[in-house]
């Protein structure tokens, strides 16, 4: 099997599975200690959990907390509905975790739109009372770049906090520095699934969604898994020093698929983009024959979040395309642990599954 889905889920880097490993263990390590304890198991696997959260703020801005949930999702509903806001400016390509927050909270929310590139304006006026502005720094199905830190300006201008999806964009690109919030998530950067994070700006007061024990900084009530923290800890410090190699490995592997596959259009901007996400089309192509007809390769229709909905992706509706072009898209993920042999071969042999089609 050939993975390419990278933007649904990362390989777990060799280098968390071991340290999270340590905290699996059983009676004889005493491992598994419940890490809001005052004994001194307990005590071990709090100071666990801390190095984890230094190693994960290593990779957002300085002043700012870290608090561990239980993956991004969470961290954005704790983000939005927590920071007191009534009003949203969110953009229209926002993974649905925004979206459908958004749709609860303010269902006349202002949706920021997005050019023919997917790529949204910063001088885009924000509406009165808006509390909150929600831009993602790296889009999940198209890997288009937003300018960010300009939209954090835009927002605190119009007297808003501004969150910042940055799921994708986390060990792979500089944080925006002048974020009020920050998602992150576990997962998406060779760590663990079932954690991540919420970054908050210090001096920022918001309410928790969870009550119980007040764990969290009574943020977010409940017993953290120090494995998952660990894990979460563990891959983000190999992501800081390996930021510039993995850059590098993503061009050559981009500039390899594309040469490959030169007669798919690109959906997206080509230069905006984060090049470990490949969104192509061809007119008229059955991506469910061509799924059917590559078992061997793992890769994507769209948005993994929404696949088997049934729905053409809100993503690519946004920049235009018609839900024909949308339904003729695959995205094609690729990273760290991606050899060059088998992402040109997969890409061979997609673009000769897909001229079996006769397109």
């Amino acid at each position: 099997m050939i993975y390419l889905d990278y933007q649904a889920t990362t390989p777990l880097a060799p280098e968390a599975r071991e340290e999270m490993l340590t905290w699996l263990a059983g009676p004889e390590t005493m491992g598994f200690a419940n890490p809001h304890s005052p004994h001194r198991p307990g005590r071990a696997a709090a100071a666990a959990v801390e190095v984890a959260r230094v190693q994960v703020a290593s990779l957002l801005p300085p002043g700012g907390r870290v608090i561990f949930t239980s993956g991004a999702t969470e961290a954005i509903n704790l983000a939005m509905a927590g920071s007191g806001a009534r009003r949203f400016a969110v953009s229209a390509i926002e993974h649905a975790a925004v979206l459908d927050t958004t749709r609860v909270l303010d269902p006349g929310a202002q949706v920021i739109p997005v050019d023919a590139e997917g790529l949204t304006d910063p001088d885009t006026p924000i509406e009165a009372g808006i509390g909150l502005v929600a831009v993602m720094q790296v889009n999940n199905e198209i890997g288009t770049i937003q300018p960010v830190e300009a939209w954090a300006e835009r927002a605190h201008a119009a007297g808003a906090l501004f969150l910042c999806d940055a799921v994708q964009g986390a060990g792979k690109l500089a944080p925006p520095s002048n974020a009020d919030m920050i998602a992150v998530s576990g997962h998406k950067l060779y760590g663990p699934k079932g954690i991540g994070a919420l970054w908050v700006r210090d001096g920022l007061e918001i309410k928790p969604l969870i009550y119980g024990g007040g764990q969290e900084q009574g943020l977010r009530s409940g017993t953290l898994s120090p494995a998952l923290c660990a894990g979460f800890g563990a891959a983000a410090a190999l992501a800081k020093t390996r930021m510039e190699d993995d850059a590098a490995l993503v061009e050559d592997l981009w500039t390899r698929a594309r040469t490959i596959l030169s007669r798919w259009t690109l959906n997206g901007s080509a230069s905006q983009r984060w090049h470990g996400n490949l969104n192509l089309r061809l007119p008229g192509l059955d991506v469910a024959r061509l799924m059917s007809d590559l078992r061997g390769i793992a890769f994507s229709a769209g948005s993994a979040c929404a696949s088997g909905s049934g729905r053409p992706s809100h993503v690519l509706r946004a920049l235009g395309l018609s839900d024909k072009d949308a339904k003729a898209s695959i995205r094609l993920g690729f990273g760290r642990y991606t050899a060059a042999g088998e992402l040109e071969d997969a890409c061979a042999k997609i673009d000769a599954a897909a001229a079996a089609q006769g397109v």
